[in-house]
């Protein structure tokens, strides 16, 4: 589909029916819009403080017919509190050195990716992700976007990339677009670990919130998302804090 010219309106579109990848029996729908020319910036803090998500170039949200259960969900840094697990993950990654880079993928980002699909995610959408697929992921961005590695310390004998964040600075937080890590490293608890660390450094620039994606109620593969308290979600008034 061709890109449009959206300095002044966004023209949206909405996706062909396809099975739910959370829900069984139910099919998604998306309603997107390009992020292209000198206003994507701006769009994009727009759009994700009305629930969107950003893919490469593009702005999404749910669209289902007679469904609303993705519920768009971010974390209040300030007032953030981790609980006693996850002071413990913590303290076991505290030997971590985060680096914060350039959108530019690197062959050692990807060989750390397919680590991980292979290990969690054999039947997911992004399961068969080439190199080239990785490299429009990371680089197809007109907005403000880092790649941020995380590595034990220089000193330690092993400083092998291990985890690794597709992160969006927005105007009111960080917008975490996807994550991965080292599979093997379980007892890290790494995924829970990327998060803390993010609410650690939006509280370093001075951002009120750290922004998850979707939740789905009964869903599995989005339950992490509710321990991370106070957590928001976007209702038809507006962002409320959650029970």
């Amino acid at each position: 589909m061709t890109r449009h010219d959206q300095t002044q309106f966004p023209q949206f579109y909405i996706t062909a029916p396809s099975p739910c990848p959370y829900l069984k029996g139910r099919y998604e729908k998306k309603v997107f819009t390009h992020l292209v020319g000198e206003q994507a910036g701006s769009l994009n803090n727009m759009l994700s403080q009305a629930g969107f998500r950003r893919s490469q170039g593009i702005a999404y949200r749910p669209a289902c017919d007679g469904c609303d259960a993705c519920i768009s969900v971010r974390i209040r840094v300030n007032e953030f509190s981790p609980s006693r697990n996850m002071r413990r993950i913590l303290n076991a990654n505290q030997n971590l050195v985060r680096t914060r880079k350039p959108a530019r993928a690197t062959e050692e980002q990807f060989s750390l990716l397919r680590s991980y699909l292979d290990a969690r995610h054999q039947q997911g959408g992004m399961a068969d992700m080439t190199a080239l697929d990785f490299v429009s992921m990371v680089e197809d961005t007109a907005v403000d976007t880092n790649i941020i590695e995380y590595r034990p310390r220089a000193a330690d004998a092993d400083n092998r990339l291990i985890a690794t964040a597709l992160t969006d600075r927005l105007e009111d937080g960080l917008s975490m677009v996807y994550s991965f890590f080292d599979p093997d490293l379980s007892a890290r608890s790494l995924g829970t670990y990327l998060i803390l660390d993010h609410i650690a450094l939006a509280r370093e620039l001075g951002l009120p919130y750290v922004y998850l994606g979707y939740w789905i109620e009964g869903s599995a593969k989005m339950a992490y998302k509710a321990r991370f308290k106070p957590l928001e979600a976007l209702t038809r008034e507006g962002w409320r804090l959650m029970d």
